[in-house]
């Protein structure tokens, strides 16, 4: 293999735990051109990767637009496309490119098996999803082996980031005097997102462990909330949320002692760089998507959602993130401070 395509289509997070196979590719064609292909967006999960060649994104845009880039992608010349996504556009996507050798998942056995050469299977024991993604390599005669997401972040981007934290807050954060510590409150859906209410009340006793400085990330999206957090908490943490870019939230939450967020991209991305994580999860089973990182504590409570998974929930107060308790995520973070000491110390 002199070219291989790599293609993932959905979120920051997801994008972010596929990083393991191009590591694994990279490993086995060390002399390969190695691209990705990723929605618009986010790309920025990439950026630094050393073991990619190149990054496309992907847009829905008009008739003219997709045809333009399926032309741009024949051009290219792939020998295999490697598809990671599991979704009807990406099949299409590599069927279009002219590959010879096309792998894809097909779990929900549709018509789109029919666009590979080679449909991968996950053995049952590939239960998270760094796993499953890593064994779409064995098609490629190669033994998966365990993965970890990267995330590099350069040191000119941390020094920006410096920079930019200290104007947001109007005061020196990032110079070490006080531990940081990241709270994400936002989900994709609200279902899966803690209670604003918690996340003050938690800010504040964060804030007087210690002089800890909070600040609350997000994106545009999420700004209103993270706004009704600071409104509610007597410790006014830093608001982030619809301030900075992607790789600007990643450069400063590379500096945080903790992160407390639900399951969400942020998560991913605070594991990947080392960051100690308390997770919180409802819907979502962290078997499959919890952090990979090496301080975790994760919250689940395993109820049963399907009957009421999307879009409504009929537990009401009883549902899954209501119980989870302030104490007990306090506890954990407190003990993720005290296991990670030298970080607190030094950010």
């Amino acid at each position: 293999m002199k070219n291989i395509l790599v293609i993932k289509l959905r979120y920051l997070g997801d994008v972010l735990l596929a990083t393991p196979v191009f590591q694994a590719l990279r490993e086995r064609y060390p002399d390969a051109r190695l691209t990705a292909a990723v929605t618009k967006g986010t790309e920025e999960m990439l950026k630094g990767n050393r073991n990619l060649d190149d990054v496309l994104t992907v847009e829905r845009t008009s008739l003219a637009g997709q045809l333009k880039f399926v032309r741009a992608l024949r051009q290219r010349c792939f020998d295999c496309v490697v598809d990671l996504t599991d979704g009807d556009r990406s099949a299409v996507l590599t069927w279009l490119s002219g590959a010879p050798v096309r792998i894809g998942f097909n779990e929900e056995h549709r018509w789109r098996g029919l666009l590979y050469t080679v449909v991968a299977t996950p053995h049952v024991e590939a239960v998270h999803r760094i796993a499953r993604d890593l064994e779409i390599v064995r098609p490629l005669g190669m033994e998966p082996k365990p993965g970890r997401p990267e995330l590099p972040i350069s040191n000119e981007e941390e020094g920006a980031a410096v920079k930019l934290l200290d104007e947001i807050a109007g005061e020196s954060l990032a110079g070490g005097g006080q531990p940081l510590i990241m709270l994400q409150p936002g989900a994709r859906y609200w279902f899966k997102a803690w209670p604003v209410e918690r996340f003050a009340a938690l800010a504040d006793r964060l804030a007087d462990h210690r002089s800890c400085r909070v600040l609350i990330g997000g994106d545009p999206t999420e700004r209103e909330m993270a706004q009704g957090i600071r409104t509610q908490a007597a410790s006014k943490p830093v608001v982030l949320a619809g301030r900075t870019t992607v790789r600007q939230y990643a450069a400063i939450l590379k500096r945080c002692a903790l992160f407390v967020g639900n399951d969400n991209g942020p998560m991913h991305m605070a594991a990947a760089l080392g960051v100690p994580v308390v997770a919180l999860f409802g819907p979502s089973n962290p078997a499959e998507w919890g952090p990979r990182g090496t301080h975790a504590e994760v919250f689940y409570n395993g109820l049963d959602c399907r009957g009421c998974f999307h879009p409504t929930c009929t537990r009401g107060e009883a549902n899954c993130m209501r119980q989870i308790g302030v104490d007990d995520v306090y506890a954990a973070a407190m003990r993720l401070l005290v296991a990670t000491e030298p970080r607190v110390r030094h950010g």
